[in-house]
């Protein structure tokens, strides 16, 4: 049996998504992030070393990282499904928006979070001018260009078929999925940018999505 790792409002809610789509039975263990730190329990890193999620364990296999299980689940699993052909120029594709999702989309993303914090961290009075105004101009000269580029980026790739690997929903579907949905929460995507819009749409249409999250619970990217 497969055993999620589950921390709420996180990334491992597509790996249910996934789960869901491949119709593949799986049991659930939930945490919960602190209320004040945001972070994952420290009852996580007695499953993995590093105490984050998502986290998946499938007999005697321990396994994290998004896209490492998003790979695993498919290539043993899927049985065709979710990914193109090995040595077709379409796999390539699909193995590029793997990892372009964590390794390029969701840095800028994630340091726009980190920013939009300190502006509203507790401080001393006197310092928090003076922290507003680095945290807005780190935003507005680096971090708010570089999320732009990237919307700019996957929304002229959408004008290239309806998803992102192709005319075939996939797993890169799934990875990418977190960013798009981040992005609308707190990146600026939105209307400007329709077929980014109409792919959230379409994702969260699907079957298997709704019923990952019904299993997962509380998911605030979605609020």
């Amino acid at each position: 049996m497969i055993t999620v790792h589950h921390l709420n409002n996180s990334r491992s809610q597509r790996v249910l998504w996934l789960l869901e789509e491949l119709g593949l039975p799986y049991e659930i263990i939930r945490y919960e992030r602190d209320p004040k730190t945001m972070l994952a329990p420290a009852s996580l890193r007695a499953v993995h070393p590093l105490g984050k999620s998502p986290v998946i364990t499938d007999g005697d296999l321990t396994l994290a990282e998004s896209g490492a299980i998003i790979d695993y689940l498919i290539d043993r699993y899927g049985a065709g499904r979710m990914a193109p052909p090995a040595g077709t120029p379409a796999r390539l594709r699909y193995t590029y928006w793997l990892h372009y999702a964590e390794g390029s989309a969701m840095s800028p993303l994630l340091l726009q979070l980190v920013f939009n914090k300190i502006e509203t961290a507790p401080m001393p009075y006197f310092i928090k001018p003076i922290a507003k105004g680095i945290s807005s101009k780190v935003k507005s000269s680096f971090i708010e260009p570089q999320i732009r580029q990237h919307l700019d980026y996957l929304e002229g790739e959408l004008g290239k078929s309806e998803w992102f690997a192709g005319n075939e929903f996939t797993g890169a579907d799934i990875q990418l999925s977190f960013v798009v949905e981040a992005a609308e929460a707190r990146g600026g995507l939105d209307t400007s940018r329709p077929k980014l819009m109409a792919y959230l749409k379409r994702i969260h249409a699907r079957p298997a999505y709704k019923r990952a999250i019904k299993r997962g619970g509380e998911y605030s990217l979605l609020s």
